[in-house]
């Protein structure tokens, strides 16, 4: 344990969450975002469905923990959404049970604390012909489609409403340019750090929006060890000092 304490943001799923620290992903931006802030913890993991995500809830959530996240942002689907594999192996999951699946994970996240907060992200589009052209001969024929992923992402949407949880959703908010297939997959699948950008706003849209109270918005929150220090910078008129705990002139982006 490495003090002291932050708010833990937990960010949970398959690939798109496992890949998120790579080539400027939307983890990583978020890490950067939320410095002195909040720990941006990772659990993500490659090719997983909704149904061995519920496997390991106890797991990766146990409710006896001290320590409960904060915030906890959950994606599942691409996969589920796959096309059945005639052999009965694969990733996918039946919608009706997908459905369940996401229900069980929410509902076991709002068992851990009444403060932690969620937001699911839904399943995004996929650039069809990429993924048809890129595919390797180590797999079998990879059934991927636009319409089974708007089926998946418009059922977690209902869901979430029905649960108040609070939802990106990304198939949607991907398309957002002409040109969206090329600047937002590096494969008709995982994001490119154009896609990333988007989901960070998007998931900094939801948390500057959402009331909750305390709010979990990077502008909301304090920075650690951010008091006025004789140590810091000597300002241009050498009397004072200039701190530097709120600086994020380094970004490239100045995130709202």
């Amino acid at each position: 344990m490495v003090g002291p304490v932050r708010p833990q943001f937990v960010l949970f799923g398959s690939s798109i969450v496992q890949l998120s620290f790579s080539n400027g992903g939307w983890g990583a931006i978020l890490s950067d975002i939320y410095a002195r802030k909040a720990d941006i913890l990772l659990r993500g993991y490659y090719g997983w469905n909704s149904r061995r995500a519920v496997d390991v809830l106890d797991q990766v959530f146990p409710k006896d923990d001290l320590k409960q996240p904060s915030l906890v942002v959950v994606y599942f689907g691409g996969n589920d959404s796959m096309g059945p594999h005639s052999s009965g192996l694969g990733p996918h999951v039946p919608l009706n049970e997908y459905v369940e699946h996401m229900k069980k994970i929410a509902t076991h996240l709002k068992g851990l604390s009444d403060k932690i907060r969620i937001i699911f992200l839904t399943c995004p589009p996929v650039d069809e012909v990429r993924v048809r052209q890129t595919a390797s001969e180590y797999f079998s024929e990879l059934v991927r489609t636009n319409e089974l992923c708007r089926k998946y992402s418009e059922a977690c949407v209902d869901l979430c409403k029905e649960m108040h949880v609070e939802v990106v959703d990304l198939f949607t908010a991907l398309q957002n340019k002409d040109d969206w297939m090329t600047s937002n997959f590096t494969d008709g699948v995982h994001l490119s750090a154009e896609g990333s950008k988007v989901v960070v706003t998007e998931i900094l849209k939801v948390l500057k929006q959402a009331d909750w109270k305390p709010s979990l918005h990077w502008k909301s929150m304090p920075s650690e060890f951010s008091e006025d220090s004789p140590y810091d910078l000597v300002a241009a008129d050498g009397k004072r000092t200039l701190n530097p705990s709120e600086w994020t002139f380094h970004r490239a982006i100045q995130w709202d």
